[in-house]
Parts: structure tokens; sequence; C-alpha cells
């Protein structure tokens, strides 16, 4: 029997006495899903339920940090003086009580002039990253990275089927002479940089070489996307001001430049509140598609944002993170030097949630981070390699260490487990 509709999952074919067998078709997806895989993180999860294992793999912050009092004032409050618009359903561009408190959440943080009306919020950055590719990607097109860089960003920009074409970066973040070639030489739609101890690079990108990157989105005309979840879990001294702060004094460059911030690592990743903040024609496309996405970010995630925001509790649960992933910080860079050596190379983090180190391979110890991460689990401790943080040409000797989720007890323990398997 013919099929009638491509669409169709099976067919029937005549059997002896007028039965009928059902023969499976084989499903046809997308072809833009033959570009991406499933994030090695979420697979390495698979492993960890077996019982003592101590996790540095996540990028998730420890839920002890959460401001559970104050989260649940704003939830009251929210209900109370403004049940009906906390419970129903909401703009596309976002609650505006919100978009007041968080263009104030901006404004402290030296981003000058900023009106609620110039930026929307997102179901976290993450959504913001996908409305970009949805908007400005079309299969082919180039898009500039850092090598390594977060790893949802690589998936995500492929899915649309973006050619990614990977910076270097050291330290001190991308290296703006050779971004300046890669611009050069592929035009790109667009530049996407996590300037602000970088996912999962730790990099802190210097205050020049930010001046630098703003003058080159102008030269070269070249849209800059600043992803920055992690801006504001510094350690000791505050971070150079943002991209977008610093484009005041850059003119011209204010107009090319998309700014993604989100709530998840500073108060709550269940909350799933972030934003973007991009030139007028970018945010009415992104806003286009996000009502076909999910017409709106949950009101009453909003609404409990905006009234924590309100109460001003913010800053004394920011000083109160800072002090405890510092030390964690210190806790797991001390330990590594202790216990691995000269096997392992690392720069000390300065803020947000990750060591990211490079074996050496000194005195026959293991060079590959895959290698080492199963002999890692076998040992009752995880930690992600860091080649699928690559674009293109992976490092094979990185990894990537999270601090966040466990106490300092924890990653001595883990770390003592880490040499164990190095």
């Amino acid at each position: 029997m013919p099929l009638c509709n491509k669409r169709m999952t099976h067919y029937t074919l005549p059997l002896r006495h007028n039965h009928y067998a059902h023969i499976a078709m084989p499903l046809q997806f997308a072809t833009r899903l033959d570009n991406v895989e499933t994030s090695a993180i979420r697979e390495l999860f698979k492993l960890l339920g077996k019982p003592g294992i101590i996790s540095f793999a996540g990028g998730f912050p420890d839920p002890a940090m959460f401001d559970v009092e104050g989260i649940r004032e704003a939830v009251n409050a929210a209900l109370t003086e403004e049940a009906g618009a906390t419970l129903q359903y909401g703009a596309t561009e976002g609650h505006n009580p919100l978009r007041e408190q968080l263009a104030a959440f901006m404004g402290a943080k030296g981003v000058q002039s900023l009106a609620p009306d110039q930026l929307i919020v997102t179901t976290g950055s993450q959504q913001a990253l996908d409305l970009l590719g949805k908007t400005m990607i079309s299969p082919g097109d180039k898009v500039i990275v850092e090598g390594p860089t977060f790893l949802a960003t690589i998936q995500c920009f492929r899915l649309y089927g973006a050619e990614l074409i990977s910076a270097p970066i050291d330290a001190n973040g991308v290296q703006v002479d050779k971004l300046e070639a890669l611009i050069a030489e592929h035009k790109p739609k667009f530049v996407y940089l996590i300037p602000t101890f970088g996912n999962p690079s730790g990099a802190m990108l210097s205050l020049e070489r930010r001046k630098r990157v703003l003058e080159l989105a102008v030269q070269y005309q070249t849209l800059i996307v600043e992803d920055d979840p992690y801006g504001d879990r510094y350690f000791n001294a505050a971070p150079p001001p943002s991209l977008l702060a610093l484009s005041a004094g850059v003119p011209g460059s204010r107009e090319l430049l998309a700014h993604c911030g989100s709530l998840s690592k500073v108060l709550s990743p269940g909350l799933r509140v972030g934003w973007m903040i991009a030139p007028p024609e970018l945010l009415a496309k992104a806003t286009m598609c996000k009502q076909f996405s999910d017409a709106h970010t949950s009101t009453f995630a909003q609404a409990t944002a905006a009234q924590y925001l309100k109460a001003g509790r913010m800053p004394a649960t920011l000083a109160h993170v800072r002090k405890v992933y510092a030390e964690r910080a210190l806790a797991m860079g001390n330990a590594l030097r202790k216990e691995l050596g000269d096997a392992i190379d690392f720069v000390q983090p300065q803020g947000g949630l990750f060591v990211w180190a490079r074996l050496t391979g000194a005195n026959g110890k293991v060079k590959d981070g895959a290698e080492l991460a199963k002999r890692a689990i076998d040992k009752g401790v995880a930690f992600v390699p860091g080649a699928p943080f690559y674009a293109s040409n992976p490092d094979l000797s990185t990894l990537r260490l999270s601090f966040a989720t466990a106490d300092v007890a924890k990653i001595e323990e883990g770390v003592g487990r880490l040499g164990l398997a190095v």
C-alpha cells in the first residue's frame, strides 16, 4: 500500500486472512539536528549516581547559598501587591516592574541611560542566546566564539546552521589582535564573548582589551554579543566595567552590542530570569521570536524577582556569595597545587564558578582530560574534560573543575582523590 503523505510514520501491508501488520517507518527529523550532539556534561551526569561521588562537574550554584527567606518574602509581596498580574499572562517583552528594576540594577553597574524598554526579559540568559540564533543566523553564516566557550552556545548556534570560528584566549580573555584578524578574514555575522569569568575558562578580559573589542565592533561594523552571567561573582577587586558600560566611551559601539544577563548564578536558577539589552531592531525581532517560543517568561517568577530587587536584598546576598565562593576557589587552587603539583597548570580564578586547567603530562602523568575523567570516576570524583568546550581544534589536555557546590572539606577530599587518579 503506497504512502500518500510524507508526514506519516507507518503504513500497513496486507497479510494472509486479511490481517494487517503495522511496520514502523523512521521519523524524519530536521537536518539541522545533524550538526549537534547531546551535551557531554549532561551525559557525564549519568555516571554520578555512584554512591560517594564528589562532583566538580556541574556549573550550578550551591543551593545553600540561596536567600530562601528573601525569596519567600518576595513571593508574598508579589501575591499581596499585584496578585492578578503575578498569576496572569504577561507581555512578551517582560513584566514592566521587573524591567524597571533590571534597568536600575544595570545602572548601578555603570550602564548609562538604560530605559526599561531597552531590554527584554528572557527565560534565563540561555533563551537570549537562542533568540540571537533565531534572529541572526542563517545556515552557513560565520560566527566567532572564544576557544574554549560555553558548550550550550556551541550547540545552539550550530543548531541554526552557523559555521563557528574559534578565537584564542589567554588569562586576560580573547586575544584581540587575533580576533581582529579573524573578523577581517571571515566577516562574521557576530562575535560572541564571555568577557568576565568565562565558562569554562574563568578568564577575565582586561580593560584595555575590552575597549579594543568595542573599537573593532565600530571599525568592522560587527555585532558583539556580551554574555555576562558571572560578572557579579567576583572575589576581591571588582572586574572592569562590562562592554555595555564601556560603550558610552566608544562612539557608535552601543548600536553594535547585545548584552545578555541573568539572575541564575546570583539569586536562583529555578526562577529562570534573564534579560537581553540590544539595539531596538534586534529586540523587536527577538520579541517576535519569543512569542512563538513561550509567549512570555513566567510572570510569577518575574514578579518575584522584581520584588526581591525592590527590597534591596541583592547587595547583601552578593557579599555573602562572593565570600563563600572565594574561600572555595582558594581551597581548590591550593589543593590542586598540593596534590597534582607540576602535573597540572592553571590560573587561580578571581571570580565565577570554575578552575580551567591543563594537564602537563609531567613525570609520565596522564595528559588526556578524557582519560583522567574515566580514572577519576573510579576514584570517586567527577569533572568535565575540556575538549567539548571547543568549537574547533580542541585542546585534549584541558579540564574544567567547579568549586561551587562542594564545601572546603569536600574540595580537599575530592582533589585528593583526583591526585590518586592522575
